[in-house]
């Protein structure tokens, strides 16, 4: 089993930066996905962005256009940690961040083969003021 936890999120401006981290324990990944989905009040759960490796120093990544040019999605293998760089934040980015992970036989190359994870993280609030 593997346990997501999410950590960063916060009350920021408008224009404003922030980092969420998500922590991986438990079994451990060899060929991997991990990454962020987000759910605006009223909303459904959409894709953020995703991070996948077919070795330890290859990474893939994949994004939502809505985020394309402000968000930036990372891995730490040493930590198991994945981290998402937001910046420009607009208020329109306000919503529930969740972690996501699956294992998977290939890098994912397209948004919607990281759709059905296997292991989620409890989501952390993001709340962007105009």
């Amino acid at each position: 089993q593997v346990q997501l936890e999410e950590s960063g999120g916060g009350l920021v401006q408008a224009g404003g930066s922030l980092r969420l981290s998500c922590a991986a324990s438990g079994r451990t990944f060899s060929s991997a996905a991990m990454g962020w989905f987000r759910q605006a009040p009223g909303k459904e759960r959409v894709f953020v962005a995703v991070i996948s490796w077919s070795s330890p120093s290859t990474y893939y990544a994949v994004y939502a256009d809505s985020v394309k040019g402000r968000f930036t999605i990372s891995r730490d293998s040493a930590k198991n940690t994945v981290y998402l760089q937001m910046n420009s934040l607009k208020p329109e980015d306000t919503a529930v961040y969740y972690c996501a992970a699956k294992n998977v036989p290939r890098p994912i190359r397209i948004a919607t083969d990281f759709y059905e994870c296997d292991y989620w993280g409890q989501g952390t609030q993001v709340t962007v003021s105009s």
